[in-house]
């Protein structure tokens, strides 16, 4: 019985440990293809050892390389981020600008007035 809970602990232990080598391997395989600054023959390179010496060769990775990793990923994050913004913003077409001229059109065909012009202008212009 004792016997049977400590195969099941180990086992629980091994698949931990697994899935924790599995996370680090793909931050640093994704880590590696982030990164403009390495060609590909040593990205290449790291790969192989990541998969001929899995424990040692992320060690090793996240020893030498390990400080920029957040950098780099920050860096990724930003920049998706404002790639989306510049989409919704081209897609939109709310820019402030162009907020102001629609205004301005509506004012000329007198659809909206005077006050409601500038409640919008002053809106668009708030951001």
């Amino acid at each position: 019985m004792a016997n049977d809970f400590l195969q099941f602990f180990w086992l629980v232990i091994e698949i931990f440990f697994f899935i924790a080598y599995l996370m680090v391997f793909f931050m640093i395989i994704s880590d590696l293809f982030r990164d403009k600054s390495v060609g590909g023959v040593a990205k290449a390179i790291w790969i192989l050892v990541l998969i001929v010496f899995p424990l040692i060769g992320a060690l090793v990775y996240l020893i030498a390389r390990g400080g920029g990793m957040e950098t780099r990923r920050r860096e990724a994050a930003i920049k998706a981020e404002n790639d989306v913004e510049d989409y919704i913003r081209q897609t939109a077409g709310t820019s402030p600008a162009a907020e102001i001229a629609q205004a301005q059109e509506l004012l000329a065909k007198g659809v909206i007035t005077e006050e409601e012009f500038a409640a919008i202008k002053k809106q668009a212009l708030a951001g």
